[in-house]
């Protein structure tokens, strides 16, 4: 989540640079659109941008500048695949901390399965976007359904419909998610349940601590 990734991460960490270019976007689309009905507040919260370096006004530096590299193909669907996905894990642990539990996610190997390795390039990851997505403590992603699941695991079943390029590829997927209680504890630092012991930070935030986590 956004939180984490601001207070948790390392300064220069790309997952943190990423987030607050995300947010400074997000933040001048909406003071620009707002500027015409709202032109003092709007020049009052331009001024006060700290990433701001010319004394240009909001209404001297022009309309909303959209760049065409925030559009990327998949992407859209990957996150709505994935956002399905969680919806289907949380529906199945209400009321529960879904950070308590790992997830595994089985998709057979095709277009959605590809749409989550965007997200997932490890089989395994705490730290992946797609964890984050998945508000998990791990998430795991098989292509085939293991040999072995833990008796107290729940399985929930889904599918998704992909829709590419204005609907010329539509693709119907099928996946399973597996649920089960995580063996962690939780990290005193992040919260989340990644630690070997609750009296001791997690391996990523050790590392940010000693100054390796900013790469």
């Amino acid at each position: 989540c956004v939180s984490r990734r601001l207070y948790c991460e390392g300064e220069k960490d790309p997952k943190r640079r990423s987030c607050q270019t995300v947010l400074a976007e997000a933040l001048d689309v909406v003071v620009r659109s707002f500027a015409p009905i709202l032109p003092h507040l709007a020049e009052e919260v331009f001024q006060y941008l700290p990433y701001k370096k010319d004394a240009e006004g909001v209404f001297r530096s022009g309309w909303i500048k959209a760049s065409s590299g925030w559009k990327k193909p998949g992407t859209e669907e990957a996150i709505e695949g994935a956002c399905a996905i969680r919806d289907s894990f949380l529906g199945s642990v209400s009321g529960k901390n879904a950070l308590e539990y790992e997830v595994v996610i089985v998709i057979e190997p095709g277009l959605l399965f590809e749409l989550m390795e965007v997200l997932q390039a490890e089989e395994s990851s705490s730290v992946s976007q797609l964890n984050e997505i998945m508000m998990a403590s791990q998430t795991t992603l098989l292509s085939e359904f293991p040999k072995e699941t833990p008796a107290d695991a729940s399985i929930i079943k889904g599918t998704f419909l992909i829709n590419l390029e204005g609907g010329d590829i539509r693709e119907e997927s099928s996946y399973e998610v597996i649920v089960l209680p995580t063996a962690k504890a939780k990290c005193p630092r992040c919260r989340r349940y990644t630690a070997d012991s609750s009296s001791a930070p997690c391996a990523r935030c050790a590392d940010v601590l000693a100054g390796k986590g900013s790469g």
